[in-house]
């Protein structure tokens, strides 16, 4: 079994503890001491060598870009690390940990690469990447209905290992394959079967994580906050995690997709409020997800623009059903049996990822992207359904900026019948949705950044009457900086504690208090970290 047992390495952090002092010493170190403490220290059975690279390196640059999925962080003027550990074994993750505070460098943690703020791989002050794609691992367990997945394995790689066990079995994760299992778990990420079974750290059993003490813990060992901390309330904080084991949960032999287009002169005004008021109550075996973006009008001679409501729906069951359903809750959108596909729950993981129809399961094995582009991100959500003047008003100003998008993921069934305190993420009962800000744009350097960033901000402000407020609620996962920036110095617990809220709500403060615990030091953090307390 290729993922570690914890009586496999019990003596490692041992060991090295005993061999490397701990103490951050009182200014930093040259990245030289850093790589000769790494090397003087590794394993004769899993030397750590082959894993660091340097900028003297010829494959340096390829491995840092391999896994930048926002563009805007991978310009000339972008700082770069020292150097990055490609983590070949769980005692290079323990090495990193000790040899960087030793020497006092900052440590990024990088599993995909697809964070929106690039902050497990970008930062402000020297530092080094600690990168775990090599550790990914997936030991799926069809007859206990679990598997183990390491923290660098992609959600693409989990749904095909399930699918070579099991044609009815799944998981209730993201629909971008190439997202690394470390961020998304860990931050509470979501997919296309969230109304039937929850978020994934809704489904997860257990976990392997490195502490700051260099040992390797699972959730017995561990103990149950610094676990519900890690699921939902992201790694990075706390650790390294390694792997997490899941529940794999079951779907049926046929489910049924639809994507169905609908632009303002075909009444999609009418029909996105009408989504308003029935998405979060349709039956939890079938999710809507609805995107709005600003296109030309067909036939336009003139250039003349309109908003394109796209209504992207999974159905676990067949389409005879869902067209049941449909006529039953939702006749507004005008589903025709045409417009529905049978298929496999894995081929819909395809589908959601725009895979041409026929696409083999093989491509979820890809790690190339499908898109690689200059992004920001923002997020919301929405507790009372928009009124039909403010939905036009917001259709208006759409076309006014013209570039960002909205997309609306409906909440309710399981999601809202799990309590606001049982994982660190709180979004449940009360939500209708969440929004989506997003926006993309090719061209490079920072002015075009600074555009297309001040549109998405735009938007994002002509939508405050209708979110959350007090605070107004952001999902951790789709991180966003301009929420606030912990500089972890004097201030951090309270720099932290401004967007701590609209990420965690009332859990913040038990994420504070753990953190606090765990890694009093602040060793693991970033630009938006859990803070440890003041005093």
């Amino acid at each position: 079994m290729a993922i570690l047992r914890l009586s496999q390495l019990l003596l490692l952090p041992t060991l090295l503890v005993l061999s490397i002092s701990c103490t951050a010493s009182a200014s930093s170190s040259a990245p030289e001491n850093f790589v000769s403490c790494l090397l003087s220290h590794s394993l004769p059975s899993h030397p750590i060598g082959p894993a660091i690279y340097t900028p003297n390196n010829a494959s340096y640059s390829s491995v840092l870009q391999s896994y930048i999925r926002n563009l805007r962080f991978n310009e000339s003027y972008t700082r770069k690390p020292y150097l990055i550990i490609t983590a070949l074994h769980v005692s290079h993750v323990q090495q990193a940990i000790l040899c960087a505070q030793k020497h006092n460098l900052q440590m990024k943690i990088r599993s995909g690469g697809h964070d929106y703020e690039g902050v497990s791989y970008v930062a402000e002050v020297p530092f080094f990447i600690l990168d775990l794609f090599n550790l990914r691992t997936i030991n799926v367990d069809i007859k206990t209905e679990t598997a183990w997945v390491q923290a660098g394995a992609t959600l693409g790689e989990v749904y095909y290992r399930i699918y070579e066990k099991s044609k009815v079995h799944g998981f209730p994760a993201g629909v971008c394959p190439t997202v690394g299992v470390g961020g998304h778990f860990s931050g509470g990420g979501y997919g296309n079967m969230m109304r039937k079974y929850g978020l994934s750290v809704d489904n997860i059993v257990d976990a392997q994580i490195v502490d700051v003490h260099g040992r390797l813990l699972d959730r017995k060992s561990m103990g149950e906050d610094l676990f519900w901390a890690i699921t939902g309330g992201g790694g990075a904080s706390f650790g390294v995690v390694i792997a997490y084991k899941i529940n794999l949960v079951r779907v049926p032999e046929t489910v049924t997709v639809f994507r169905v287009i609908r632009t303002l002169e075909q009444n999609a005004t009418d029909i996105v409020y009408r989504w308003q008021y029935v998405a979060n109550k349709l039956d939890n075996d079938l999710f809507i997800r609805l995107t709005m973006d600003v296109v030309n009008v067909t036939g336009s001679q003139t250039g003349e623009k309109t908003l394109r409501a796209t209504f992207n729906a999974l159905f676990l069951g067949d389409s005879a059903r869902l067209l049941s359903v449909m006529n039953k809750s939702f006749p507004e959108l005008g589903l025709e049996r045409s417009d529905c596909q049978e298929m496999s729950w894995v081929e819909s993981t395809l589908f959601w990822t725009s895979f041409a129809n026929g696409t083999a399961p093989e491509a979820l094995l890809s790690r190339v992207p499908q898109v690689l582009t200059h992004l920001k991100r923002k997020s919301d959500y929405v507790k009372q359904p928009i009124p039909k003047a403010g939905l036009k008003w917001i259709i208006q100003k759409m076309i006014e900026l013209q570039t960002p998008m909205l997309t609306f993921n409906p909440y309710g069934g399981r999601m809202a019948e799990i309590a606001a305190s049982a994982k660190p993420f709180p979004h449940r009962a009360g939500n209708l949705w969440k929004v989506q800000y997003a926006t993309n744009w090719d061209a490079s350097g920072s002015e075009a950044a600074e555009k297309y960033i001040d549109l998405t901000r735009k938007l994002f402000e002509y939508m405050t009457p209708f979110v959350s407020k007090n605070p107004r609620e952001a999902f951790f996962n789709y991180k966003d900086l301009d929420i606030g920036i912990n500089h972890n110095d004097k201030g951090s617990y309270f720099e932290g504690r401004v967007f701590g809220v609209k990420y965690f709500k009332e859990n913040f403060d038990k994420l504070v208090l753990i953190k606090t615990k765990v890694d009093p030091g602040n060793f693991f953090r970033n630009e938006q970290s859990i803070p440890t307390l003041p005093y």
